[in-house]
């Protein structure tokens, strides 16, 4: 699996998955960096077969209406502190990755992870 972090999230977050064995971006490693559109996002993690790790609406929606991305963790943790995120998924990340082998929508929280189907 190969793992891209928006713009919104720490780019700290990418060697949780790094550190695991994964391949894993930040938008600020893409050639636009965070100005890189919505759309040139989906069309990259397509062709790319990334799974997209957001806190924004608009790619949920957009999974939710389009199926696109393909693959998606969307985080609902509010505002915590860059080491509290980083711990959620650190805690978390065998969860998380089992959870990706059958699920398309994994969502984290500050407390739990969900699925939705």
């Amino acid at each position: 699996m190969k793992f891209l972090i928006d713009a919104q999230l720490p780019p700290v977050l990418k060697f949780v998955f790094i550190s695991n064995g994964y391949e894993a971006y930040h938008t600020l490693d893409l050639p636009h960096k965070n100005d890189t559109s919505d759309k040139e996002i989906l069309e990259l993690i397509a062709r790319e077969n990334y799974v997209l790790i957001t806190k924004d609406k608009d790619f949920y929606n957009s999974f939710v209406l389009k199926h696109q991305p393909q693959k998606l963790i969307l985080v609902r943790v509010g505002n915590i502190r860059i080491k509290e995120l980083k711990a959620v998924f650190e805690n978390n990340i065998d969860k998380l990755l089992h959870l990706l082998n059958y699920k398309d929508l994994v969502i984290v929280g500050i407390d739990k992870i969900d699925i939705k189907i």
